[in-house]
């Protein structure tokens, strides 16, 4: 179930365990959009997709649908997710990919109730990466049915 909410995702709002989900690309690229905000809060998911991304640049390591967990707080983990094909390159070229993001929030469900935590993100993929709420919001709901998300606009 879906949760909307005004305020940062870098700020969960709820108690508990918290997952923070967001879209990485598969070309190393960190430095615009919602991983500004990341970044400034914990060094640790930049530093970790930057060396995952220098050291391990293997096609199994890191294609598309591939998500790397990183804990920043005793209570707080940062899902860095490969779902985003290279940039935007025009008006009409859309980087997320939508399988791809069905295969990292499936993945990332299964951590999160391990952990039994909570989902917290913007609105991914709809920024830099050119895709569709409705869309987003339809994979969401297929891949966290029993999870508890919180969309959270600024």
């Amino acid at each position: 179930m879906i949760t909307y909410l005004k305020g940062d995702a870098t700020n969960p709002q709820v108690s508990g365990n918290k997952a923070i989900i967001h879209i990485c690309n598969n070309q190393g690229g960190w430095g615009r959009g919602f991983v500004l905000a990341l970044s400034k809060k914990w060094l640790t998911p930049e530093m970790r997709y930057r060396f995952w991304f220098t050291y391990n640049n293997q096609e199994s390591e890191f294609e598309l649908g591939n998500i790397q967990r990183i804990q920043v707080e005793h209570d707080i983990w940062i899902f860095n997710m490969i779902a985003q094909k290279g940039y935007k390159q025009n008006n009409t070229s859309i980087p997320l990919q939508y399988d791809a993001l069905e295969q990292c929030l499936s993945k990332v469900a299964i951590d999160v109730r391990q952990f039994n935590a909570t989902i917290h993100a913007p609105r991914i993929g709809c920024g830099l990466a050119g895709g569709e709420w409705s869309k987003v919001e339809e994979i969401i709901n297929e891949t966290c049915k029993d999870i508890d998300v919180f969309i959270y606009d600024l």
